[in-house]
């Protein structure tokens, strides 16, 4: 698990994303689709179409890094009804924690927009 304090922000991005992107790729993302400025610290979650693997994306003070997980015969939890939009969902860094070990959410997830 990423070892973060109860306070920091989480976006998770609320459509499917091609996790081939590298750091530029994601970075653009969060920049020109969310609207956000990737140096304040926040973490940024992606997920692949099948849920079957996952990215964190966060600057760390000196660079930006990508944690990655790829799940064994399961799937991650949705996050995108249809059609997928690119608004972000805000998530504690708990919800973050569970989300990354598989657990199905008991609560709907606040929806933020961008």
């Amino acid at each position: 698990m990423i070892g973060v304090g109860s306070g920091v922000r989480v976006w998770a991005r609320a459509a499917p994303t091609d996790l081939r992107k590298g750091f530029g790729g994601l970075t653009a993302i969060v920049e020109r689709e969310l609207g956000h400025d990737l140096r304040t610290g926040d973490l940024y979650l992606f997920v692949n179409r099948r849920r079957s693997a996952a990215r964190v994306l966060l600057w760390d003070g000196t660079g930006i890094c990508i944690y990655a997980k790829k799940m064994s015969g399961r799937r991650f939890a949705k996050l995108w009804r249809q059609g997928g939009s690119g608004v972000a969902l805000r998530l504690t860094a708990a919800e973050l924690g569970l989300f990354l070990e598989g657990v199905e959410s008991s609560r709907p997830i606040r929806r933020k927009s961008a």
